[in-house]
């Protein structure tokens, strides 16, 4: 992580906010904790998917739904903590490089929902580099709200797949909860993607 990075990072639900607004029609996956509180306080509606308890699998449940509905822009919003859990997830999306398909990590270097230790991407661990290893070209980070259009714009154009982590200021914003009950989640966003509730 540059210095640069270090001393520079955005206001996470302003980032999350203003990307979600520019992204209609995308179907969103969030990482446990943070990041779906940030979603949900960008406006609740029936094409997100909460993940409640399942660390480490936002991006696996991405990929999943980015090739069962590649006519469809699917946008994967969590933490660093999250992704670090699932690192080897990227792996299997580089493989299957789905065009339709764009992760954003939210890092604050911090494990926000376990008392805010220090995490491995504060610690030295790259993350860009290691999407780009797992050989997903089209990673970067930025700490800049002034990029969202650009996400967006590939995004909406499902232009191919992406990487992108955000430094975000290292704060706890007040709690804005999606509802946990599963089975409502699940079948909400089955519907809205057409499908019939099971």
């Amino acid at each position: 992580m540059s210095q640069d990075a270090l001393n520079k990072r955005a206001d996470r639900r302003q980032f999350v906010a203003k990307l979600l607004a520019a992204v209609p029609d995308a179907m969103v996956v969030t990482g446990l904790g943070s990041a779906s509180y940030d979603v949900f306080a960008a406006g609740d509606r029936d094409k997100n998917y909460y993940l409640w308890g399942a660390m480490g699998g936002a991006t696996s449940l991405g990929l999943g739904l980015a090739l069962a509905q590649s006519d469809k822009p699917v946008v994967v919003i969590t933490g660093d903590g999250e992704q670090l859990m699932g690192i080897g997830s990227l792996g299997s999306i580089a493989v299957k490089q789905p065009k339709n398909l764009t992760i954003v990590v939210l890092d604050n270097g911090h494990f926000g929902e376990t008392g805010m230790q220090r995490s491995h991407s504060s610690l030295g661990a790259d993350l860009v580099a290691i999407a780009k290893g797992f050989g997903i070209a089209d990673a970067y980070s930025t700490s800049s709200i002034d990029l969202v259009d650009e996400i967006a714009q590939g995004i909406n154009a499902r232009r191919g797949l992406a990487f992108v982590q955000v430094f975000i200021e290292a704060d706890e914003p007040p709690r804005a909860l999606p509802p946990r009950d599963g089975p409502f989640i699940k079948n909400r966003f089955r519907a809205a993607l057409g499908l019939k509730p099971f």
